[in-house]
């Protein structure tokens, strides 16, 4: 049976269309649909979307996205929104932390201003680090030939990793309210987020010699 294509209106003969690639079976939009496809297959799917994506960056962190940017999409999500989706999280599970991250420090005047820097303007400050880290793994890793935007991916990808660590203080923060308690999960995270670096440049770059 053939049909016209929705998106372009070429006749479709298969599953999808040979002229623009949409898939066949596009429909119309129902809360069925979109609970069901959008929401659940996109987010919940360990083969494919958000929690695959996670998932892979704690299992085989720097394979996975060096496949990915080789060419391996359709099962990962995309890294701009999994850094939203992270950073949201992380948003509101501070609005329930029983003290503030603050307490963690010596000097909580310089760190009350960072902290709030970093709070009122998470999103800039995040998106702003990733291609000055990408210049340096750029120059630093530049015998693997990968380009700028290539680094500039992956470093994306590394960021959602990091980001997934740093949710270990944040929940510790809604459990407790104990100093030290904090401090030590708040160099646990930083111990666990250093090896990870290393383990996922090690596994992306090692391929290359």
């Amino acid at each position: 049976m053939t049909h016209n294509c929705l998106n372009c209106n070429k006749v479709i003969t298969g599953k999808f269309c040979d002229n623009c690639s949409q898939s066949a079976s596009t429909h119309r939009f129902s809360l069925t649909h979109v609970f069901q496809h959008d929401f659940i297959h996109g987010i919940f799917h360990f083969d494919k979307g958000f929690f695959y994506t996670i998932k892979e960056l704690f299992t085989r962190p720097g394979h996975s996205i060096r496949e990915y940017v080789q060419g391996k999409r359709v099962k990962h999500f995309n890294y701009f929104s999994t850094i939203i989706i992270l950073i949201t999280i992380g948003y509101f599970m501070k609005k329930w932390a029983k003290v503030d991250a603050t307490v963690l420090y010596d000097d909580k005047k310089t760190v009350e201003g960072l902290l709030k820097v970093l709070k009122d303007y998470s999103k800039i400050t995040v998106f702003l680090t990733v291609p000055i880290i990408s210049i340096v793994s750029y120059l630093f890793f530049r015998k693997s030939k990968q380009n700028y935007t290539e680094n500039l991916v992956l470093n994306m990808y590394l960021l959602c990793g990091t980001l997934t660590i740093s949710l270990l203080l944040t929940t510790s923060l809604i459990l407790t309210d104990n100093k030290d308690f904090l401090i030590s999960v708040n160099y646990l995270a930083a111990v666990l987020t250093f090896l990870y670096v290393l383990i996922f440049y090690y596994q992306y770059f090692s391929v290359f010699g």
